[in-house]
């Protein structure tokens, strides 16, 4: 158990622990008939025409089986690897699912609308109840790295994984159709739909059809769920998570539209995860009943025999694995800042050259406004603040200063003056949910067309009339590169209205190709330096500081 100090207590380890799953009756009264429809056919047709023929599959051996037989070392590489990278990603996928424990298949996620929630809480309407109060706490026994409010660090698991998994995945599929392996997993013929049902059939009536020894091929129906986790499963994953980026779906709203919307990728990605689960769960259980010692020598060893030697060896690969979940969770609490470089220093120069160079150019339409809008990060409780607000705002100065040429005090109708403009975007916060508004204010080109940078100024830094989740003021940065870009404002209107003061008044950043926690709110001044490395703990922001969040998160 780490030791934590009462702030951050009370965030990692709440009162509240409990959890519990709800899933919307309909969607779960579809599937549950789906199932029961499925195992109710087989068992009619068993009773009205007997069991389906299966051709027995004759014991075969290398020198009478022409086709793709054993597994070489590549084979028997990317399945550990793709184990290893895998249960990583579900578990630090399961953390990050936890800071927003509710899945949609639309963008306003307007609570009470989403399809499966992870919660108990409803959310109340009688008070404020922010995004970070309705994440839930997790167990570091389910999720890497556990406890609640850790996405920053989960993030990093799940983005330097990630990349193993697309690699393994990439080296998997060359090698496969370099050899003829691609025959065991990809159907040739439309018999293979015939005779998976048939393989059905036996399953769904607890009868074990003729089984094929693996080191030579397939059933019909293992061959399709090989070629589904292979081909469809793994690119649908990637596509999703690409789907949830702020940047690609900024510049190319219609990417999204393909899987439903923003949301409905992130639910398409959580049922990705779900069948890799259940496909392992279904596969070990199929490797333990049909031969456990000869199955392991199969994929460990690459040799057709039953000597204990695979069977070992693959309890020592388990329990490498789980050794490696008990060496994330040390990590994850002893040394997150070098875990935060870590991700940095695999994902930042990729970013730079691929996301970060995107354009937002989305446009929606009024009819495309939320009905709600998660609110999110501790209302300012300054004094000055309050008095500020209880004129309206009318005697707030914005200060602009550090390295520019003309320093500067605005207020909201100077910054009006500079020219006004009104754009309607989607906000992605990276717990999770999204939400689509009308911001209206100035683009902060106008305010450094105004105040002039100096040649060694290259990071713009917002301070926050409110404090950051474990206390002190928030602050956070910008690229003068990424403020330049369209669609990024000083936003003092929203949906037509004065900023009300629970969404960041007098001032809120929206810069649209990055996640809302970079936007801050309640700004207070803004002021231009040579480095993010000048202030806090120097990385980037007091998320980047405190919760170990990403510097440039794009996606």
């Amino acid at each position: 158990m780490i030791a934590f100090d009462e702030a951050h207590a009370a965030v990692h380890y709440p009162a509240d622990r409990r959890f519990r799953i709800w899933i919307r009756p309909s969607l779960l009264a579809a599937v549950g008939m789906t199932l029961l429809a499925l195992i109710a056919a087989a068992w009619i047709e068993l009773a009205v025409a007997g069991m389906p023929h299966i051709p027995p599959v004759p014991q075969v051996y290398p020198n009478d089986f022409s086709g793709p037989h054993g597994f070489p070392l590549w084979v028997r590489y990317c399945h550990f690897f793709n184990f290893v990278f895998l249960m990583m990603l579900i578990r630090s996928g399961l953390s990050i699912l936890a800071d927003h424990p509710r899945l949609y298949f639309n963008d306003d996620c307007t609570p009470g609308s989403e399809w499966i929630r992870f919660t108990p809480i409803k959310v109340p309407r009688d008070r404020i109840w922010t995004a970070k109060d309705d994440a839930r706490y997790l167990s570091p026994i389910i999720g890497t790295p556990g406890y609640r409010h850790t996405i920053g660090i989960a993030r990093a698991w799940h983005f330097i994984n990630v990349h193993g998994f697309i690699f393994t995945g990439i080296l998997f599929v060359a090698m496969l159709f370099d050899t003829e392996q691609w025959k065991r997993l990809v159907p040739t013929s439309s018999l293979v739909l015939v005779q998976a049902w048939n393989t059905w059939v036996h399953y769904a009536t607890f009868h074990l059809p003729p089984e094929p020894n693996g080191f030579y091929g397939y059933n019909a129906l293992q061959q399709i769920a090989y070629f589904a986790v292979v081909f469809v499963f793994g690119p649908l994953a990637i596509f999703t998570g690409i789907a949830m980026s702020p940047a690609v779906v900024n510049r190319f709203p219609w990417y999204a539209r393909i899987f439903g919307g923003r949301q409905s990728a992130r639910s398409i990605h959580f049922l990705t995860m779900l069948s890799f689960f259940a496909f392992i769960v279904v596969h070990v259980t199929l490797v333990v009943m049909t031969g456990f010692a000869r199955n392991m020598n199969h994929i460990v060893l690459g040799t057709d025999d039953r000597r204990p030697l695979g069977m070992m060896l693959g309890f020592a690969g388990i329990a490498v694995v789980a050794l490696s979940w008990i060496a994330a969770h040390y990590i994850s609490w002893r040394h997150p800042r070098a875990l935060q470089h870590a991700q940095k220093f695999v994902t930042y120069p990729m970013q730079l050259a691929t996301l970060n160079r995107l354009v937002p150019q989305q446009h929606y339409t009024e009819q495309d406004i939320s009905p709600y809008m998660w609110p999110n990060g501790k209302m300012p409780t300054r004094s000055d603040w309050k008095v500020l607000a209880e004129g309206g705002f009318r005697d707030f100065r914005l200060k602009v200063g550090g390295l520019v040429e003309r320093p500067v005090e605005l207020s909201l109708a100077d910054l009006e003056k500079l020219g006004a403009t009104e754009q309607i975007t989607m906000h992605h916060c990276i717990q999770g949910w999204s939400g689509i508004a009308k911001w209206g204010g100035i683009s902060m080109k106008a305010l450094i067309e105004l105040v002039r940078p100096t040649a060694t100024a290259k990071t713009v830094a917002f301070f926050s009339f409110g404090d950051a989740l474990y206390g002190d003021a928030y602050y956070d940065t910008q690229s003068i590169e990424n403020v330049l870009k369209a669609q990024c404002l000083l936003a003092s209107r929203m949906n037509g209205q004065p900023l009300p003061e629970l969404y960041g008044a007098p001032l809120r950043l929206r810069v649209e190709n990055q996640l809302g926690y970079k936007m801050v709110k309640w700004i207070e001044r803004i002021e231009f330096i040579e480095s993010e490395k000048q202030i806090g703990k120097g990385e980037g922001g007091k998320n980047e500081d405190d919760e170990y969040f990403d510097l440039l998160p794009n996606i």
